[in-house]
């Protein structure tokens, strides 16, 4: 039995193939977000069906999540953001109790039970500052791409200090950082630092066992640094964090 689960984020759509026998993933694969959401994805299907040597009369279901899920014509179901992450995490990670999601258009943290299940969450969709947007106006701002900012983030031996909460009001605060001269590394550390501080107002209580990050922004190692040091305790990043959600509608079209 052949499944798909697809992610259409606002700044890409993931895709992974799973197959039930097999027990396993035969495909997976991201394409950056384009103007047509749905033609994009489509595209990345046809192209992950062909790599795993199937056709679209294999597929048994498929489930869509993420920002533009209601877009997918070829899902048979939507399912949120917040059970699909839960599902993946749960899937690579049965311990998890935690999870934190940054991705383009938001900040997630979504709170486990002993069983897996989803029992709180709370999510930072109306200001930029706590997702990956608030990220790629800093490196637009820095003149830098986003994958060069863990490498900045690492040579701070100063991180500047970013007050703002607002992305609005953050950027003004960098544009007088530059300004003054403060080296780019060192507004970056800031940046994250300001970041993960944020998330860990989102927190609330915590229960013990493992806090795992999920989404593109998992990748910054610097942010990953910032928020164990923000949380007081380890966070592990999620294998393949980006494709988090989109394993999740696997497993759950499999359902």
């Amino acid at each position: 039995m052949l499944v798909a689960g697809v992610d259409a984020g606002s700044r890409a759509v993931k895709l992974v193939l799973w197959d039930r026998a097999e027990g396993r993933s035969l495909a997976a694969g991201m394409l950056d977000q384009g103007v047509q959401q749905d033609a994009l994805a489509n595209d990345l299907l046809e192209r992950l069906l062909a790599e795993a040597g199937c056709s679209r009369d294999d597929l048994r279901g498929v489930v869509a999540t993420g920002y533009g899920r209601n877009i997918v014509s070829f899902a048979d179901r939507t399912i949120t953001e917040i059970t699909c992450h839960a599902h993946g995490v749960r899937h690579v990670m049965p311990e998890a109790r935690t999870i934190i999601d940054i991705g383009g258009q938001d900040c997630k943290v979504i709170h486990l039970d002993d069983r897996g299940n989803v029992y709180d969450f709370s999510m930072n969709d109306r200001c930029a500052a706590g997702s990956g947007r608030f990220l790629e106006m800093v490196a637009s701002r820095l003149d830098v791409s986003l994958n060069h900012l863990a490498e900045l983030s690492n040579r701070s031996a100063s991180p500047a200090a970013i007050s703002s909460m607002c992305v609005v009001f953050a950027e003004t605060e960098i544009v007088g950082l530059l300004a003054t001269g403060t080296p780019s590394e060192d507004i970056v550390a800031g940046v994250l630092q300001s970041l993960a501080r944020r998330v860990a107002g989102m927190m609330g209580r915590v229960k013990d066992g493992p806090v795992v990050f999920t989404g593109g922004a998992a990748q910054i190692s610097g942010l990953v640094d910032a928020l164990e040091e923000a949380l007081e305790r380890p966070v592990i990043v999620a294998p393949e964090p980006q494709m988090t959600g989109a394993l999740g509608a696997a497993l759950n079209a499999l359902q």
